[in-house]
């Protein structure tokens, strides 16, 4: 049985802290398995009465399930946003999270394609033809050329695609409003995809939706982004998120200040878009590797 707490928890984030509904999902589905591990262990007792012998028996039976380390990180850190919450609220004396450790979790590089994977998509993929094309390229376009991600796309509305000032607004995490510039070639793809989408009477408000005049979903976007990506790229990994890494990593290979990038993306700290660089770094140990004559090739 869950702790009626853990609603009210989730209330806050929607309310307070503006979390999306994809964040909000995902405390929901860790709380209620930590307090399901609970049930099958001590049997029912509420949130007040846990403490950190029991989530340290939760963390190991999520690792002896092979669960990777970054999935076991994320639960314990909903845990600790949880009971920080019951803390500041007095619903508990302390926070039996706060002094856990997760396990560690390897350094990895972030996913991307290269620029003649993108080249290759935008030059060589068909699309279908009639709105549903225009509405997939578009997705494309506008996850490779301003780097939003997958919330944010689904977010958008016609109102916020600016045509005459070549500029996005995006609404970020806890609302945080952004402007990303575009190009002349994607204001092309949006001028013919809302022309067509007036000319279909499609009257929702939200950008990108499908021929019943829906929004589109969660599950539409992963479709189409897998389906193009796997055109060009055998990574196992074709999300909408490795078009946002592909973004970042492009800019700065080309140049880009990485302050610049940051804004773009809407990251709140500099730490979060220096993934990127490891990304550039790679990529010059490999043309030393490759052309330097003492690199030992």
């Amino acid at each position: 049985m869950v702790d009626n707490s853990v609603y009210e928890f989730l209330s806050c984030l929607n309310l307070q802290k503006r979390s999306s509904v994809l964040t909000t999902t995902s405390y929901q589905n860790d709380l209620e398995q930590f307090f399901k591990h609970i049930e099958c262990e001590v049997g029912e007792i509420p949130a007040s009465q846990v403490n950190s012998a029991h989530i340290r028996g939760f963390i190991s039976s999520l690792m002896e399930k092979g669960l990777k380390p970054r999935s076991v990180n994320r639960k314990l850190s909903s845990l600790k946003s949880y009971y920080k919450y019951l803390h500041r609220n007095q619903l508990v004396s302390s926070n039996p999270a706060s002094k856990i450790q997760g396990p560690k979790t390897p350094k990895r590089l972030a996913v991307f394609m290269d620029e003649s994977q993108t080249e290759s998509i935008f030059e060589n993929y068909v699309f279908a033809q009639g709105f549903e094309g225009l509405r997939d390229k578009l997705i494309i376009d506008i996850l490779y050329q301003t780097g939003v991600r997958r919330a944010e796309l689904l977010g958008l509305k016609v109102t916020d695609v600016d045509l005459f000032n070549l500029q996005l607004k995006v609404l970020g995490k806890r609302d945080k409003e952004r402007l990303i510039p575009f190009s002349l070639e994607l204001k092309r793809s949006f001028s013919v995809y809302l022309e067509e989408k007036k000319r279909l009477n499609l009257t929702n408000p939200f950008l990108l939706v499908d021929l019943k005049n829906k929004t589109v979903n969660v599950t539409l976007v992963s479709k189409i982004v897998k389906n193009v990506l796997g055109s060009v790229s055998t990574n196992k990994k074709k999300s909408p998120h490795v078009l946002r890494h592909t973004f970042a990593t492009h800019l700065l290979n080309n140049g880009a200040d990485i302050n610049a990038v940051k804004e773009l993306l809407g990251h709140a700290n500099l730490s979060a878009t220096q993934i990127y660089t490891h990304n550039t770094i790679e990529k010059l140990k490999k043309t030393y590797k490759q052309a330097h004559p003492r690199s030992g090739n």
